[in-house]
């Protein structure tokens, strides 16, 4: 008479253990061992709980060192820095190949990111009204450009002589111009003025208007400044 594997007769159970009871026992034999698996588990959820998502960044140029205003930049100015996409605004420069050479319009503080409105060149209309024109403007005393900064607002003013020592009263040629860039904060040569010769210059930016009176003003005259407030 055949019989069927695990079962003894007449008792209708199955003599194998179930895999619940195993796990039980060996639970009973390990207990530290398990206790000890949870605290991991329970102290790497925790720390991935913790630990922030990481921030996508992208990269700029920043000062490597404190930079004067008419500096010529090289490479060993300048560092990557890594920032945030929302810190990017238009004009940021991101390659080195971007600023190397080029002149700078104003002084720069180590860390600070670069933008084309920094350089001496077509950047530093940025923001300025549709319209408006760099103009290049030659002192008639050199001296005086030690006394502005770019940034500040200025008066130019014509003065004429007709050679009787006779004087026309001076001419008010452009009101509350913002200057741009001067020759007297440490300013070189650059790319963007085209000219070997920078000594009492300023560029100012102007209007239409006010660029039309202004071009071609100093072989009427002597050019001075007047220093304005807002």
């Amino acid at each position: 008479m055949l019989r069927r594997p695990g079962r003894v007769r007449g008792s209708g159970r199955v003599t194998g253990r179930r895999p619940p009871a195993r796990f039980a026992g060996w639970l009973n034999r390990n207990r530290r061992l398990a206790v000890a698996l949870l605290l991991c588990a329970a102290a790497a959820i925790t720390v991935h709980q913790l630990t922030p998502a990481p921030v996508y960044t992208v990269t700029a140029l920043a000062a490597a060192r404190d930079i004067p205003a008419g500096a010529a930049l090289s490479e060993a100015d300048l560092a990557a820095a890594q920032v945030p996409p929302g810190m990017m605004a238009s004009g940021f420069l991101k390659e080195p190949g971007e600023a190397a050479g080029k002149q700078l319009a104003a002084p720069l503080r180590k860390g600070q990111l670069l933008t084309d409105a920094q350089l001496v060149g077509p950047g530093l209309l940025a923001g300025t009204p549709p319209g408006s024109a760099a103009v290049p403007l030659r002192m008639a005393d050199p001296s005086s450009i030690q006394l502005v900064s770019p940034g500040q607002l200025v008066n130019v003013v014509l003065t004429s002589a007709n050679g009787f020592d006779q004087q026309d009263p001076p001419q008010i040629l452009a009101s509350g111009v913002p200057v741009l860039w001067t020759s007297g904060h440490g300013g070189q040569t650059g790319q963007w003025l085209g000219t070997a010769e920078t000594d009492g210059l300023i560029v100012v930016a102007a209007t239409a208007e006010q660029a039309a009176r202004l071009a071609g003003a100093s072989t009427q005259g002597k050019l001075f400044f007047v220093l304005v407030g807002p």
